[in-house]
């Protein structure tokens, strides 16, 4: 049964005047891989660290299992990290490096064996006791540090981008690997990363954030289909966030077009930010358009094209499986399920080539109000 481990209170961080975390508010599900995800300088590693005892929160309170835990130095924590570097002991092997922290706590030989030779079992190592570290590739070396952590059998494992060093193809191997590790010993994974990609595959729980703030906390799909601002919008993934007014429940206008969605619960002609993922636009023929635009850039990238549409100045990004080549005229068509609804941020406005609404977008009439009642 699931139930809360961690709990970050209030917590705020200063160094040399500068707010690193802003009261900050988390609770952390035992067993679960929760990933805290944003970009450099916005505070995840910070709090990571927080969490690990390494550094002292300016105000605050941490919380494990319902106690505080401020004062309780990192040693003596239920928690143990893989940091970037693997801080792997060259001069001892595979079989050694692993027991050490079995060892300083004055464990029986055969229960050092015992536990070894089941850690090399969970990271896939088994055969590899007698190897020296700097023999092993990235990924082996990265997988001894894992097991390392988790042979002293804590409550939380912390990973502070542990994955940056690794090639590309590496990285998908070892996130999948991480991904079984956690679910195969069951405790807590606590992930920092900067990639949203890696985040999504691995988690159950994404936390993104920005400048010290939480920006919204959700499942990978949550955070996906339903930013919560146009921070989160922009950050996972591609988007295409324009300027629309929320008229009433379940009908949304931009583009100086009415369209049904499945959004409610906004003030009638609230001003919203709309997003629109590439991968769920219908380009259809220009008459069957609601939009229509031309096709302005176009690059095959495998599995589809990213095809640039301008529409009257507003450049949209559409993922597509059908070559539509430049200057050539399309349509689009929307379903509700393709619009999402945020409301308005301190980040409206700021990402990509996105426009303010005005009247050089009547232009954009080329497409007949033909659907509408």
């Amino acid at each position: 049964m699931n139930h809360e481990l961690i709990r970050l209170e209030n917590l705020t961080m200063e160094f040399e005047g500068t707010r690193i975390l802003d009261n900050l508010n988390l609770t952390i599900e035992n067993g679960k891989f929760l990933t805290l995800l944003g970009p450099s300088g916005c505070g995840k590693t910070t709090t990571l660290r927080i969490i690990g005892g390494f550094l002292t929160p300016s105000s605050g309170t941490v919380l494990f299992d319902g106690k505080p835990i401020n004062d309780i130095p990192a040693y003596k924590r239920q928690i143990n990290t893989v940091f970037q570097n693997y801080a792997l002991f060259p001069h001892l092997d595979v079989y050694d490096n692993i027991a050490f922290g079995l060892r300083i706590s004055r464990l029986k030989e055969d229960e050092i064996d015992r536990r070894v030779t089941e850690m090399l079992r969970v990271v896939s190592l088994k055969g590899f006791e007698n190897r020296s570290v700097a023999s092993l590739s990235g990924g082996q070396q990265q997988r001894v540090a894992i097991a390392r952590a988790l042979v002293n059998r804590p409550k939380v494992l912390l990973l502070d981008e542990p994955l940056g060093a690794l090639d590309l193809r590496l990285r998908k191997d070892m996130q999948n690997e991480l991904k079984r590790i956690q679910q195969e010993i069951g405790i807590t994974f606590i992930y920092v990363t900067h990639d949203q990609e890696e985040a999504l595959s691995m988690s159950d729980t994404v936390v993104v954030m920005d400048s010290g703030r939480i920006q919204q906390v959700g499942t990978p799909e949550d955070i996906y289909n339903e930013p919560a601002n146009a921070y989160v919008a922009d950050f996972i993934g591609e988007s295409n966030i324009l300027d629309g007014t929320m008229l009433e429940d379940y009908k949304i206008r931009f583009f100086g077009r009415t369209f049904d969605c499945l959004d409610k619960g906004f003030t009638p002609n609230e001003p919203v930010d709309v997003v629109i993922r590439p991968e769920d636009v219908d380009i259809v023929d220009p008459s069957e358009g609601r939009l229509c635009g031309t096709v302005t850039n176009v690059t095959f990238k495998g599995v589809h094209y990213d095809t640039i549409v301008n529409f009257s100045g507003f450049k949209w990004l559409i993922q597509t499986t059908d070559f539509h080549p430049e200057g050539s005229r399309i349509g689009i068509r929307l379903n509700p399920d393709d619009i999402h609804v945020m409301h308005k941020s301190e980040y409206s406005g700021m990402f990509g080539d996105y426009s303010s609404y005005s009247a050089e977008y009547d232009e954009i009439a080329v497409a007949e109000e033909s659907e509408e009642e």
